[in-house]
């Protein structure tokens, strides 16, 4: 059995936790998996194969710079001295976190890179900034790439075109069966009017998801006698931001986070995003996987995967936002059926490629 490795900053809530503990069950079975962690914590964390080994790799936050860089050289040494090329695979799958790309490049030659971000839409179009983060990343030390949209592996391919061999999509697994089998449990916070009922699922950051604009069209909509409700599941440091915005519109609701937000979004009518970049959202296949709706901005791959196939595509701003509201009180829309099987069975035979020298 081969020995892999994943590295990540947590299993706190998050879409690319959520794949990350997806991946991992599913293939738990086939590989002797260690998993690296800056923190030991997280809502998923008790869903954790109990035969995955795991090692805290954290970073020293010493306020003194030297001092901070010195143990921090101690602990890389320490790690290479344990770890240096002991498995067959390793992966980081936090993008962002460079002492989880640290890990992986460490414990394996045939490493791996997962880019879940338009990394470019984050550094506002900065193309100096980009390639600082990826250079910092040392990507030149991986032997694949993996992007989960294809808009962004063009991206990154325009930057970096000596690296196009080295690239790959593959979307997310999804744990379809454990999804459909969640949605059914009971919730007591949240009754379903008889009125349309839109639902944001992620992380409440303005940079990048923009839920300014959910806000502002639902006041426009109010003006104009539609009766709907928003609900917003989860938090983040523009939550307070948001409160603020809403404050006295009736028809929005803030649950915070829900370890389970499936039966949430089965009891809503449509998911609906307001995103500025996004890599390929676990939200779109958990929405496709209930037979729900979307209504999104036109971020990832979007146009190609969504767009009149499993919802409605709109520009990134408020007017669209209140169009693609609009639409679907308007007209309604029904999504076709996802085959969520074959989705699965596509990714696993990408994933055995990236794993297997």
């Amino acid at each position: 059995m081969k020995k892999i490795l994943f590295s990540a900053y947590s299993l706190d809530v998050g879409g690319i936790e959520t794949a990350l503990i997806t991946l991992l069950k599913e293939i738990s079975k086939k590989y002797d998996i260690t998993l690296a962690l800056e923190k030991e914590q997280g809502i998923f964390f008790n869903e954790l194969p109990k035969e995955i080994k795991i090692i805290k790799y954290e970073p020293s936050k010493f306020k003194n710079i030297i001092l901070r860089k010195f143990l921090n050289f101690i602990k890389q040494q320490f790690f290479k001295i344990k770890y240096k090329n002991k498995f067959d695979f390793a992966g980081c799958f936090a993008t962002y976190s460079f002492p989880a790309s640290f890990v992986a490049r460490t414990a394996s030659k045939n490493c791996a890179l997962w880019v879940h971000n338009n990394y470019l839409d984050f550094y506002d179009n900065n193309i100096i900034e980009y390639r600082k983060f990826f250079d910092d990343l040392k990507i030149f030390k991986y032997k694949k790439i993996v992007f989960v949209s294809d808009m962004d592996k063009r991206v990154f391919i325009a930057q970096y075109p000596e690296y196009s061999k080295r690239t790959i999509v593959c979307n997310n697994l999804i744990d379809y069966k454990d999804i459909l089998k969640k949605s059914e449990e009971e919730i007591d916070d949240f009754k379903k009017d008889n009125i349309p009922t839109f639902i944001n699922i992620g992380r409440h950051d303005e940079k990048q998801k923009k839920l300014s604009r959910i806000i502002e069209a639902t006041k426009k909509l109010n003006k104009n006698g539609y009766k709907f409700k928003v609900v917003f599941i989860g938090k983040g440091t523009a939550t307070n931001l948001y409160k603020e915005m809403a404050k006295n519109i009736k028809n929005i609701e803030f649950l915070g986070v829900k370890s389970n937000p499936y039966p949430y979004l089965k009891q809503s009518d449509a998911l609906l995003m307001s995103s500025d970049f996004e890599g390929n959202p676990v939200v779109f296949v958990e929405a496709k996987v209930l037979n729900k709706p979307i209504i999104t901005t036109d971020v990832s791959d979007s146009k190609k995967e969504i767009d009149k196939q499993y919802g409605i595509v709109v520009e990134k701003d408020d007017k669209a936002i209140y169009k693609g509201m609009k639409d679907f009180l308007d007209n309604g829309f029904i999504p076709q059926k996802f085959d969520a099987e074959k989705f699965n069975k596509e990714i696993l035979e990408k994933l055995d490629k990236i794993i297997e020298k």
